[in-house]
């Protein structure tokens, strides 16, 4: 089985591939001071949980934007897995050749997230990510990475507005009973919840006008699903966009399976 793990900032995402067919995956909260061994044991235990051994993987596939987690990672295949993993970088083959003028400041999340879209849902596209940050990406009709938008994600607006005012709650991040909130609670839900529902549908159609009409819509991360039931224009919610990116582009790349002489 191949192993794909996605090292967000706020998320680390883990899952299994049976072939094309994901099978069980996992979402742990990201900590960054973690030592490899702490990593290792969780990724056991939750293994273990589901049936499986590290037996069962045969190869890895990472891509990371928390550069510091990236050879703790790495550290944690070699030890516990015996795999020496494909970690989506400078030099690895995506399929997506990247029309940014320096290509190395794009994260890896999104270069894989393009190459997702790119031979599953067909291109041009925009990519929406709910993640830390809420990213665009746009995807030309000859499958190229061509850029995007990036603005801070609603649990960052979220927290922000709790940590910087006086009187403002802590909320849950939900749809309130109404646009207009009857309550400070259903005001602050209503505000990021709505809010970025305009932000999307705003950005979607100044893409469109760059990429043609005929642009996909796709929204990943954690919150892709309560955004899109607001909005007609995510046409594809697809939470683990991620991981299939990283099947994809391991299949490009096919690392031997093993350490060299094992």
């Amino acid at each position: 089985m191949l192993l794909c793990i996605d090292i967000g900032n706020t998320n680390i995402t883990f899952g299994l591939y049976e072939g094309e067919t994901l099978g069980p995956r996992w979402r742990i909260r990201t900590i960054h001071d973690k030592m490899p061994d702490e990593y290792g044991i969780l990724m056991l235990q939750l293994f273990r949980h589901r049936g499986y051994t590290p037996e069962h993987v045969t190869g890895v596939s990472i891509a990371s934007v928390v550069p510091p987690l990236t050879p703790v990672f790495e550290a944690v295949c070699r030890e516990y897995l015996g795999l020496d993993p494909l970690v989506v970088d400078a030099g690895v083959r995506t399929g997506v050749r990247i029309r940014y003028d320096n290509p190395r400041e794009v994260g890896a999340d999104r270069v894989v997230d393009a190459a997702a879209v790119r031979a599953l849902y067909g291109v041009p596209a925009c990519v929406v990510d709910f993640g830390t940050a809420t990213t665009f990406d746009a995807i030309s009709a000859d499958g190229d990475y061509l850029g995007g938008a990036i603005a801070p994600g609603i649990g960052i607006a979220a927290e922000a507005l709790f940590t910087r005012t006086a009187k403002l709650p802590r909320v849950e991040i939900a749809r309130p009973p109404s646009v207009i909130g009857r309550n400070t609670v259903q005001s602050i839900q209503s505000g990021l919840l709505f809010g970025y529902v305009g932000l999307v549908e705003g950005m979607v159609a100044r893409f469109r006008a760059e990429l043609g009409p005929d642009m996909r819509v796709v929204a990943t991360g954690g919150l892709a699903g309560l955004i899109a039931r607001e909005t007609s224009v995510i046409q594809i919610v697809d939470p683990w966009l991620t991981l299939h990116g990283l099947r994809i582009i391991y299949e490009l790349n096919r690392l031997p399976s093993r350490f060299a002489g094992e």
